[in-house]
């Protein structure tokens, strides 16, 4: 130190120091490079089969090349490893019966976007006790990912930020934008950089415009900055993603999921030149968060892939479904104490409500294809004797003709 600065001084300045960063930095922790956990747990060639036919088959119904209608069902979020490599096993096993009329992928959420706080998901938080474990939550994840991909399930995973991509994004078929981030241009950025088909939703307030642009932006090459697989902080270089799309959620002037609410949305897809292609989510806004209503808005959908102008545009659905019908609070003993099988969050619906929404969704898909092939051969719409989807009071679904 030179001989003429005061001692007093220097002390103060770095205390000064000290007060311009990190003051309110509790702790700093070194977090698992992404390549290193990708060398722990390597991508297996049945889970990269899986993988990538999961995503041209998306890219196929995106662009009217597979008639099917694409479905993204599963829990609001994933906390149980267990409970959710259950769920997948049923899922594949039906999937398998519908896959002539359903591309099904199942919906793998690791991370919630709070509107103020609360449980981060299972990445953020995999012990749910706020210890914040973030390199237990990715190996958990990652290793989910893989077993998923190993049953032949293709996995929707909702990206929160532009860093856990890293980790995760090769065993991912289908990825999703929320609402709280659709306007976000880091968001459209990472978008931008994605391997896979993804869909924005319109913003909380149900903004539709917002998610088209969105959907624009990111089709567009974008520079921005991100982590590399080293884990490096890296310039990140972009070619676009041709393949995004705009989810009806609802929002909270009501919900959209209407055929009025879809022909605008296309109307407004065509005119930013976009593909009219809609998906539709039976959750959140357009079931007013009232997760048996999702059986209302599946019947309404079902209508419109039947006889409506609509059904074009719809290419997909999106269902919150898990073991166990509702949702749960954590109990006073911990993780412990959740019931097997039910949510933490958004309250779902149970898999044996579930069944018959699927199979009335494929009753809508075959009788587009009538419709389709009528319209084709000049002949008046065939009928098809259509079921409806009546939930009684009991709680179940009882499946009515519906003339």
């Amino acid at each position: 130190m030179p001989e003429d600065v005061d001692l007093s001084m220097a002390l103060s300045f770095k205390e000064a120091l000290q007060r311009l960063e990190n003051r309110r930095v509790k702790a700093t922790r070194p977090l698992i490079p992404p390549q290193i956990l990708q060398e722990d747990l390597p991508l297996t060639f049945l889970a990269a089969n899986t993988v990538l036919e999961g995503r041209r088959a998306t890219e196929n119904v995106l662009r009217g090349d597979d008639d099917r209608l694409m479905v993204v069902v599963g829990p609001c979020s994933v906390h149980d490893v267990g409970a959710a490599i259950e769920y997948a096993k049923l899922l594949k096993a039906y999937a398998d019966v519908a896959k002539d009329d359903l591309h099904i992928v199942m919906r793998v959420y690791f991370e919630k976007p709070r509107t103020t706080v609360g449980w981060k998901g299972l990445i953020n938080d995999p012990d749910m006790n706020c210890s914040f474990q973030i390199n237990k939550g990715l190996r958990i994840a990652r290793t989910l990912l893989l077993d998923i991909a190993k049953l032949g399930v293709p996995a929707g995973c909702e990206f929160l930020d532009t860093i856990s991509p890293q980790y995760t994004a090769d065993l991912v078929s289908w990825g999703a934008i929320g609402a709280r981030t659709t306007e976000s241009q880091v968001h459209r950025e990472l978008t931008s950089a994605l391997s896979m088909p993804t869909g924005f939703k319109n913003s909380t307030d149900g903004s539709v415009s917002i998610a088209i642009d969105a959907s624009r932006a990111a089709r567009s090459g974008h520079v921005f900055l991100s982590v590399g697989k080293e884990g490096l902080s890296s310039i990140i270089e972009t070619e676009g993603n041709p393949d995004t799309h705009v989810i009806l959620r609802g929002g909270s002037k009501g919900p959209n999921y209407t055929a009025e609410y879809v022909r605008d949305c296309g109307e407004k897809l065509a005119k930013a030149g976009l593909p009219q292609k809609i998906m539709i989510d039976c959750s959140h806004g357009n079931s007013q968060k009232q997760h048996r209503r999702q059986i209302e808005v599946v019947e309404d959908i079902a209508q419109q892939l039947e006889s409506h102008d609509t059904s074009a545009l719809i290419m997909g659905v999106m269902l919150e479904s898990n073991l166990v019908e509702g949702r749960q609070d954590m109990p006073s003993s911990g993780p412990a104490g959740l019931k097997y099988g039910q949510s933490v969050t958004d309250a779902c619906l149970s898999w044996d409500m579930t069944v018959p929404a699927l199979e009335r969704l494929r009753e809508g898909v075959r009788a587009r294809r009538g419709l389709v092939y009528s319209k084709s051969k000049g002949l008046e719409p065939l009928t098809n004797g259509a079921k409806e989807l009546k939930l009684n009071d009991a709680g179940s679904i009882n499946v009515v003709d519906s003339h």
